[in-house]
């Protein structure tokens, strides 16, 4: 099968990922094979490419927003069958024993695996995983427009329920790629008003095209306290901006797996019970809830198609912010 492979960690310029021949991975017991149909870009995609996470397996194959068909199943597998479309995100396995996983905390396994990182992912024409860390594609959604939704949605919808926000909040986005394109308009159709904070103009026309009451760049002050905010962006030099544009007793969300330094906060920024906290992974409950509202709403992708062999072009474009709204990989039809 063909797959884009990183042997080395290396700046997306560099054209790190290479096009190579690799054998059609066969399920084990519990697992379904997935024939790749398309697969979304993260930003951690770009993050595990380019080495600013440790590399935990290399060479690896990539990606982890995966939408294609089943082909075949291993032994005791029974929530599958052959020609069902299955999704598979971030979240690859979880021990189901550790501290974490008893207090339904399985983003937080000690011993997780996760896709795309610790086994290999969907930049490739097949890959395998266990059939409980993977979902049905609700039939409102083809396959390019459902690859987002496996990471940018799940982890922006996990992002907005840890932000406390709900209907009548002002709601605060700060970077307008894959994630906030979608949390925007489920935070609507939950009843927020939204305020998108974004530096690139086209980011700022496709959040008014949304339905956003304000935007603006993260230095402009909203006409309004925010009771809730979300970053998207990875970088740390957002947090007391943000936090400065909040009510009292809002939360501040991190949604990156990284972001660069945050800079000394001065007290009266946290002062008056303002919370900060990140948001690692997801748990599998996010991930059902999210896709019965994603269709609910409905929520409509925006989506950019590469072809497999432009991975590393494809990357290049989202790590310089050239993608409106999210980039898809079509592996096969």
């Amino acid at each position: 099968m063909r797959a884009m492979v990183l042997s080395q960690a290396a700046p997306a310029e560099q054209s790190p990922l290479k096009l190579r021949e690799l054998p059609e991975p066969t399920p084990g017991d519990g697992e379904i094979r997935v024939h790749v149909h398309c697969c979304g870009l993260c930003h951690t995609d770009l993050h595990t490419v380019e080495g600013d996470l440790p590399l935990h397996k290399i060479p690896v194959v990539p990606g982890h927003q995966i939408v294609g068909l089943v082909d075949a199943v291993g032994k005791g597998s029974r929530a599958f069958k052959e020609g069902d479309r299955a999704g598979i995100p971030w979240l690859n396995w979880t021990d189901g024993e550790c501290r974490y996983c008893r207090a339904s905390q399985e983003n937080l396994c000690d011993n997780a695996r996760f896709t795309g990182y610790d086994v290999d992912g969907g930049y490739a024409e097949a890959t395998v995983v266990n059939e409980a860390f993977a979902y049905p594609i609700p039939r409102a959604f083809s396959d390019e427009a459902a690859a987002p939704l496996l990471c940018a949605g799940i982890i922006g919808y996990r992002s907005y329920r840890l932000s406390g926000a709900r209907a009548g909040a002002r709601l605060g986005l700060y970077g307008f790629g894959a994630s906030a394109h979608i949390v925007i308009q489920f935070a609507r159709h939950l009843g927020c008003e939204v305020y998108v904070f974004t530096r690139a103009a086209a980011h700022r026309e496709l959040a008014l095209r949304l339905g956003a009451a304000w935007v603006g760049q993260a230095e402009d002050r909203p006409p309004e306290l925010l009771d809730a905010a979300i970053i998207f962006a990875p970088a740390g030099s957002l947090v007391p901006l943000a936090l400065g544009h909040l009510r009292k007793g809002a939360t501040l969300a991190l949604a990156g797996i990284t972001m660069s330094q945050i800079p000394a906060l001065d007290y009266s920024l946290l002062y008056e019970e303002r919370i900060v906290r990140s948001v690692a992974n997801s748990i599998r409950q996010d991930a059902r809830q999210f896709l019965e509202l994603a269709a609910e709403v409905p929520v409509r992708s925006e989506i950019q198609v590469f072809s497999l062999e432009q991975a590393n072009q494809a990357l290049q474009h989202l790590k310089h912010s050239r993608i409106e709204g999210a980039g898809v990989l079509q592996i096969s039809e």
